[in-house]
């Protein structure tokens, strides 16, 4: 009986290291993923509909915090311009310093250095733009579209600017990686763009945040119920009373 106690005694203390060290690394997992995000992502609220229907009007997006060399065609960017109005505005970027961007095609399409650009994400399949126009990208600057091109107020309007329409890239902010609430889904990058050169940018490091930030939820949980567990498991059994012995008054 004593071999089998120390047995059991040592179950128990496995098991309550087991469910310590589990709880233990969930919170790092969790804690630094929560924390890894807050430093490289801000959230936003998305002012108005122009780019329906990637981002709604009203709705919470997640945007990485990057500097404006870092940005590609394709990005969806948060960025304020003088020009544009004092608010934060979210528009898709179509072209970059010394491109030539024009609209329409024979196909209705965008075009980008004379390449038609497929853009699936518009809300209209009809024309990209229900105006013929033209803008050469001056260096250093940024050609913005909404993905609603019916009602956005974008590069189009400002095409008599200086800057042809186009914005400095120091003026972006951050790039849009999700929609969190309602609860939407990430933002890709959109492939018409990567046969260009510089391709589009890399995807930001949200789902890994997540990802670590799910794990370590589950540790903890995980990790919370197995203690009582074992250690209700390695209780000794009572053992049954003897009977009387026959004949016993």
């Amino acid at each position: 009986m004593g071999a089998t106690g120390r047995t059991d005694d040592g179950r128990g203390r496995l098991g309550s290291k087991l469910s310590g060290a589990a709880v233990a690394l969930g919170c790092v997992l969790f804690l630094g993923g929560f924390v890894w995000g807050a430093l490289i992502y801000r959230p936003y609220t998305v002012p108005t509909g122009s780019m329906t229907p990637t981002v709604n009007a009203g709705e919470k997006v997640l945007a990485q915090r990057v500097d404006g060399s870092e940005v590609r065609r394709g990005d969806v960017v948060v960025f304020t311009d003088p020009e544009w109005g004092d608010m934060p505005m979210v528009k898709r970027v179509v072209g970059t310093g010394g491109d030539k961007i024009a609209c329409c095609d024979k196909d209705g399409r965008l075009t980008v250095n004379g390449i038609p650009i497929d853009e699936p994400y518009l809300k209209s399949t009809g024309r990209a733009s229900g105006e013929d126009f033209t803008s050469e990208v001056p260096q250093g600057q940024l050609f913005l579209l909404g993905d609603d091109r019916t009602v956005s107020l974008d590069s189009r309007v400002h095409l008599e600017d200086a800057t042809h329409g186009a914005v400095p890239r120091d003026s972006v902010q951050a790039r849009v990686d999700a929609v969190v609430w309602p609860l939407g889904s990430m933002i890709g990058r959109p492939e018409a763009f990567a046969a260009l050169p510089g391709g589009v940018s890399s995807s930001g490091p949200l789902k890994l945040q997540l990802t670590a930030m799910g794990v370590g939820m589950v540790l903890i949980l995980g990790g919370a119920v197995y203690g009582p567990l074992a250690a209700r498991g390695t209780k000794p059994k009572r053992s049954a009373r003897p009977k009387a012995a026959a004949g016993a008054r």
